[in-house]
């Protein structure tokens, strides 16, 4: 994997520590075209560790599609 430069040095240590982990995430899964096996692989991580850890730095991308207020009524009424 190539380098990351922690751009943002102000701040806490832990903040510091969070935003150069979010760098290295984002890095690995770019590298490995938003595969997250591959990514936790290059990370030496295991894949639940990786999610958790997206999850904790908010890098989970949400894909289901929201449903608006009608169309939940509709579902709803649906299973009696």
């Amino acid at each position: 994997m190539s380098e990351v430069a922690l751009k943002n040095v102000n701040g806490s240590l832990k903040d510091m520590v969070r935003e150069f982990e979010r760098q290295l995430i984002e890095a690995a899964l770019s590298a490995s075209s938003g595969n997250q096996r591959r990514a936790a692989a290059s990370l030496g991580l295991l894949p639940t560790t990786l999610h958790e850890k997206m999850k904790r730095l908010g890098l989970l991308r949400r894909d289901s599609p929201v449903l608006d207020q009608g169309q939940a009524e509709v579902g709803s009424s649906l299973r009696m």
